[in-house]
């Protein structure tokens, strides 16, 4: 069995979050499933999808977030994650 990636994340206002890859075929699914009819990604689905496979520490719903600027920093670290565009270059917030 496959161990599959973490990471750890801590957001511009401060807040860790553990990041989990949960595979390439749920990851498939997860981009078919946060798009609309026309293709289109859409962000409260891919915030649904991040929530519940992505980001595995803290849980958080809608309603964990203080503010929808940390609301999208953390949805767009996650789903760079799940994308594995976050490979070639780790966030530099991270590491000051």
């Amino acid at each position: 069995m496959t161990n599959f990636k973490q990471k750890t994340y801590t957001s511009k206002s401060g807040k860790e979050y553990r990041f989990q890859f949960p595979g390439v075929r749920a990851a498939a699914q997860i981009s078919d499933r946060i798009k609309n009819k026309f293709g289109v990604p859409q962000e409260e689905k891919i915030a649904e999808e991040m929530m519940k496979h992505v980001i595995v520490s803290p849980k958080l719903t809608f309603d964990s977030f203080e503010s929808k600027k940390e609301f999208n920093d953390v949805i767009t670290e996650a789903y760079r994650f799940l994308e594995g565009d976050d490979d070639e270059v780790e966030n530099d917030d991270n590491k000051q």
